[in-house]
């Protein structure tokens, strides 16, 4: 294929330089596919060519060699953009281009570099390559036949990419818009990067359609292991040949230790979107030590306690089933259920940027007919789980309870208030970190109770005593909440056991490595 020859006949850059430009597999996978696959009139069928990829897999060197393709072996008149969100960044794009071309003597006579402008001409077919950041806004009325933009998520906002999409390309025969971008430090979800993110992963799901569309994610999922080294290679397509294992492995000890170091691991690393806060609660590192390798149906008949956070009938809905030692149970279980309307839950997929949607169909989450929740599903669920299970009484906020705690009651469930103040809140939030951190305390794998507890802020008082924040951001607590509200009475009911035998072993290997 032209593009795959061309490619191969320039000269890497970088820690690479004069060496061959080979293709690594997935660079090859990636070329062949997006160039490769034609429809019947024999144009290409990508219009879009997404290529998600954590930093230092060699995405910069394949940002410019495609951009040099398409200068020298296209149509006459073509106009190859590369957009970055500054001009620092665009200027790598820029650097790595002239850093091949200065080792091509057979392009002398027929480029012509305007550094002061930072454009590149072919001067046999009137063809530019020119870099264009955020910074520099004049873009309207370009016709662009390829356009790149290099790390996406880092635009400050949609200016640069509606300006570049809307319209633009419609007198082309072939337009082609390449995003290769990492994952963007964005725990609120709007940015540009982030929705074009979901639009790609949707399609690639299979949960939209759009065949002009190629997506190629390299990440490692939330709910995986970090310090897999097989995860590490799943992420990083170019490790063992850009990249040096032995690097990953100091960086990943580093994350064991650090909640900091470990955010950073997870987003430049493995790819993920991350959510952590610097004024969070408790790190993602010690859910994931803590998923409980059981069944969920080895506690039916065990005694429970169910914690309700109510909220708002027009926002999420938290309920943890709180399972305290006793016969049969060598330690704490938790598992969760979670209700949203459905009406709303559409608007806020889209204007929030929260797959609650796909946490639908995947059953950990309900949705609820209408524009509310409705609270006769959360009381026929406790109904059944009272059936299921010996519950030993639901303990709610007292926020919007009062009919339906009326109405449990009247079926003769026990219902407790637990005020949410921080001397009802704070006991039960630091138990749960001492049974965590001691491996007392395990849970099920569940995505939305996970991501509630990386989005749990506190507000801590004089005598160190805390209590969750409940913002009105979109990143929610719910689920935690209800643990903490069904904490606050277990611990009480429940003595403290020896926990000399959890903090040691396997678990604290597991925990810090």
């Amino acid at each position: 294929m032209d593009i795959i020859e061309f490619v191969q006949m320039l000269k890497a850059v970088d820690d690479f330089y004069g060496q061959p430009f080979q293709l690594l597999d997935w660079q090859y996978q990636v070329l062949w596919d997006v160039y490769g696959t034609v429809k019947e009139d024999g144009y290409r069928q990508y219009r879009y060519a997404y290529l998600e990829i954590p930093k230092k897999n060699g995405k910069t060197s394949l940002v410019a060699a495609i951009a040099l393709y398409h200068l020298l072996c296209d149509g006459p008149g073509g106009q190859i953009y590369c957009c970055a969100a500054d001009r620092g960044q665009a200027e790598l794009v820029y650097k790595a281009a002239i850093g091949m071309i200065e080792q091509e003597p057979e392009f002398d006579g027929v480029l012509k570099v305007l550094d002061s402008r930072k454009e590149i001409k072919n001067k046999q077919t009137g063809s530019v390559l020119k870099v264009l950041s955020a910074e520099a806004y004049t873009k309207h009325g370009l016709n662009p036949s390829v356009v790149i933009f290099d790390e996406l998520h880092a635009q400050p906002n949609r200016d640069l990419w509606d300006v570049m999409t809307f319209g633009a390309g419609a007198a082309r025969k072939e337009p082609l818009w390449w995003v290769i971008t990492t994952a963007g430090d964005d725990p609120d979800r709007k940015s540009i990067g982030w929705e074009i993110h979901e639009i790609a992963r949707r399609i690639a799901d299979g949960e939209l359609y759009d065949p002009t569309w190629y997506v190629k994610i390299y990440n490692a999922p939330e709910d995986e292991d970090i310090f897999d080294e097989d995860i590490w290679y799943k992420a990083n397509p170019s490790l063992g040949y850009i990249i040096n294992i032995e690097t990953v492995r100091q960086e990943a000890l580093a994350a064991r230790n650090s909640e900091s170091a470990e955010r950073l691991f997870r987003w430049l690393r493995l790819n993920q979107w991350v959510s952590l806060k610097s004024v969070g609660w408790l790190p993602l590192t010690l859910w994931d030590a803590t998923v409980g390798n059981w069944n969920p149906a080895e506690l039916v008949g065990k005694s429970c306690y169910i914690g309700l956070d109510l909220s708002s009938t027009t926002d999420l809905t938290g309920e943890c089933l709180l399972f305290p030692p006793q016969e049969g149970l060598d330690g704490w279980r938790a598992i969760f259920e979670a209700w949203i309307p459905e009406d709303s839950m559409k608007e806020r997929v889209k204007r929030d940027k929260v797959p609650y949607d796909r946490w639908v169909k995947q059953k950990f989450l309900h949705a609820t007919p209408g524009n509310v929740v409705d609270y006769e599903f959360v009381e026929a669920r406790i109904l059944a789980q009272s059936k299921q299970y010996n519950v030993i009484e639901v303990d709610t906020d007292p926020w919007n309870s009062r009919m339906l705690t009326q109405r449990l009651m009247k079926n003769g469930i026990e219902v407790v208030e637990i005020k949410q103040d921080i001397a009802h809140m704070s006991p039960a939030m630091k138990e749960i970190e001492r049974l965590a951190k001691t491996g007392r305390l395990t849970h099920e794998a569940n995505p939305v109770a996970r991501w509630c507890w990386g989005n749990v802020t506190v507000a801590v008082d004089g005598n160190g005593n805390i209590k969750p924040m409940k913002n009105k951001s979109v990143e929610k607590i719910d689920l935690l909440v209800a643990m903490i509200n069904a904490m606050a009475r277990a611990m009480l009911n429940t003595p403290k056991a020896d926990v000399s035998k959890y903090a040691s072993g396997e678990f604290l290997d597991k925990l810090w490595g």
